[in-house]
């Protein structure tokens, strides 16, 4: 079967992906391998992760795996290096590692406020500083950074996770506007429902019910790696900056 005139765009890119080793990150590899990309995948799981890696290269992909702990900007910057002394350039970095810890203010959840800043908005930080400086010297790259519905709308009880998807799209339009001299591109992905793990770091028993809730009309993760595919797939002088997405039935 085809896999449509996005492949073009794609073909031989090297693509760094955190949070590969499941959910959104895993169905970006796959689909990005899949029409000839060579993927570089991080992730704290280093068995699932070893695991798609091997599963990929024996279907003809090209793909390596490094467990990377995106809140470490010495592992984050070494799965940059790593594809770069591998391939000898990189084109893409996704920063989709992430948390959703949520739980209302007074409940006081300290650590995982903390988790989350250190995750969701540190991670995408230190992705592009380990891969700023090699798409500086190429005058040319793509950083494809994941924020959430909830980086676009608050509701009660997702404060703090809505504050560092919010964030993450405040860096990336300031970041978008600081790289024109080296002509890098890029695009902020805002999913809704997306069927994930990420419900699965909610701390607190209600919380998590509720969530489970929402998350009965998710759409199959391979919703993201479209979109991801799409923008990728633009000419160079394309540039899409942003892509929010939703199940249709989702309200929120």
């Amino acid at each position: 079967m085809s896999t449509g005139p996005t492949t073009a765009g794609i073909q031989g890119k090297i693509v760094v992906i955190t949070g590969a080793s499941s959910g959104l990150g895993e169905a970006a590899a796959r689909l990005l391998s899949a029409q000839g990309a060579a993927v570089v995948l991080g992730a704290r799981r280093i068995d699932r992760l070893r695991s798609l890696a091997d599963e990929l290269t024996a279907s003809g992909a090209k793909a390596l795996a490094l467990q990377t702990d995106v809140t470490h900007f010495d592992q984050v910057k070494k799965l940059v290096d790593a594809a770069s002394l591998a391939f000898g350039r990189i084109d893409v970095m996704i920063n989709n590692a992430g948390l959703m810890p949520s739980s209302p203010l007074d409940r006081l959840k300290i650590d995982d406020w903390n988790q989350m800043i250190d995750v969701n908005i540190k991670g995408v930080l230190y992705g592009i500083a380990a891969a700023l400086p090699y798409m500086k010297r190429q005058k040319s790259g793509h950083v494809i950074n994941v924020s959430s519905v909830a980086g676009h709308k608050v509701r009660a009880g997702g404060v703090v996770y809505a504050a560092t998807k919010h964030a993450v799209r405040v860096i990336s339009e300031g970041f978008r506007q600081e790289v024109k001299p080296y002509n890098i591109r890029t695009t902020i992905i805002s999913p809704g429902a997306v069927d994930t793990e990420l419900p699965n770091s909610v701390t607190d028993a209600d919380v998590a019910a509720g969530m489970r809730k929402v998350y009965e009309i998710a759409v199959p993760a391979d919703s993201f790696a479209r979109a991801v595919a799409f923008a990728m797939s633009q000419p160079d002088d394309v540039d899409v900056n942003e892509i929010l997405f939703r199940p249709t039935a989702q309200e929120y």
